[in-house]
């Protein structure tokens, strides 16, 4: 898939059969990141849709949503909010418990982070299943925050995460699609 200025970004992500365990195509972005080229045109891409829609805050989900949203904030002239796994935050927090395939875990952003009312931009590297990023909206809803988006470099459209979070009321906008996980 081209974008708009012809960089392709998919030929940039790194497929790494069997990883974390076998039968997963793991999607590696961390070449996209260190591509300077492919680094501005992720960036750019997510960016773009927002430029003009009134968002307050962009939140990113750790860790590699901590890059591109970073990233994404300051192209858009605003502030970052992290979203963290559980303890990792000094101040007063609060939670969302989320489903893993065998268990559970949570995500936290300080309690302060967002006002009622604050529009925020939900930033991650990728949408498989939408169970961490359904959390975040959770999350950041908890908060008083309307989640105006959530974007993501790569979609997994057979895990269905994208249509979960559209389920929500939350457009996703992403760059790229690979089918299989």
């Amino acid at each position: 898939m081209d974008l708009r200025n012809g960089f392709d970004i998919k030929r940039y992500i790194r497929t790494i059969p069997d990883y974390p365990k076998p039968g997963i195509m793991f999607r590696d972005i961390t070449t996209l990141l260190s591509n300077l080229y492919g680094f501005r045109a992720a960036v750019d891409e997510l960016a773009w849709p927002f430029l003009k829609t009134g968002v307050d805050y962009v939140a990113g989900i750790e860790a590699r949503g901590f890059i591109l949203g970073g990233a994404v904030a300051h192209t858009l002239g605003l502030g970052f909010i992290p979203i963290r796994k559980k303890g990792k935050l000094p101040s007063k927090v609060i939670g969302q418990d989320y489903a893993l395939e065998y268990g559970v875990d949570t995500i936290e952003m300080h309690a302060d982070a967002i006002a009622k009312g604050d529009r925020v931009l939900l930033v991650d590297d990728l949408i498989a299943t939408g169970g961490t990023a359904g959390a975040a909206i959770d999350l950041i809803r908890k908060s008083g925050g309307d989640v105006v988006a959530a974007a993501f470099v790569i979609d997994l459209p057979e895990l269905g995460g994208a249509e979960k979070l559209k389920a929500k009321g939350v457009k996703v906008h992403t760059l790229v699609g690979f089918e299989g996980h």
